[in-house]
């Protein structure tokens, strides 16, 4: 560490990047997140100021729908020097597919229940219920 900057023990790296103790060492067991060397006197871990850095970015990576494997492969790309932003944009493309995929899913299941639901007309006992009755014989599938 650059003189002036300041270790930060693992709770003091949680309280600046907003995120729990749990979070941390989580990110360090999927290898998101380097782990530091142990303090000899007194056992703790000390991480280096730019570590609240790298976990704000996982953290915003995830927020953007990135799985661990992309975050990790976004991660590499920014230190790699053969990789350019066209490398870190055909990721972004890729996670765009994804979620526009994932948006047709959910219109189609949103679409599923709304008819399930306009077909009970919410009396009677669970045993006549249209909904239960159409999952059951699996007439509740998001696509008709």
């Amino acid at each position: 560490m650059a003189s002036g900057e300041t270790a930060l023990t693992i709770g003091r790296l949680a309280s600046a990047a907003g995120v729990g103790v749990e979070t941390i060492r989580f990110y360090e067991r999927e290898g998101l997140l380097p782990k530091p060397p142990r303090k000899r006197s007194s056992g703790y871990r000390q991480y280096p100021p730019d570590a609240v850095a790298r976990v704000m970015f996982i953290r915003r990576a995830k927020d953007l729908g990135f799985t661990l494997k992309g975050v990790s492969e976004l991660l590499e790309l920014r230190v790699d020097p053969d990789k350019s932003c066209a490398d870190v944009r055909a990721l972004a493309k890729a996670k765009l597919v994804d979620v526009e995929e994932k948006m047709a899913d959910l219109t189609r299941i949103k679409g599923a229940l709304e008819r399930l639901a306009k077909a009970c007309r919410g009396k009677g006992p669970t045993s006549e219920c249209p909904i239960l009755d159409a999952i059951e014989k699996g007439r509740d599938r998001a696509n008709g």
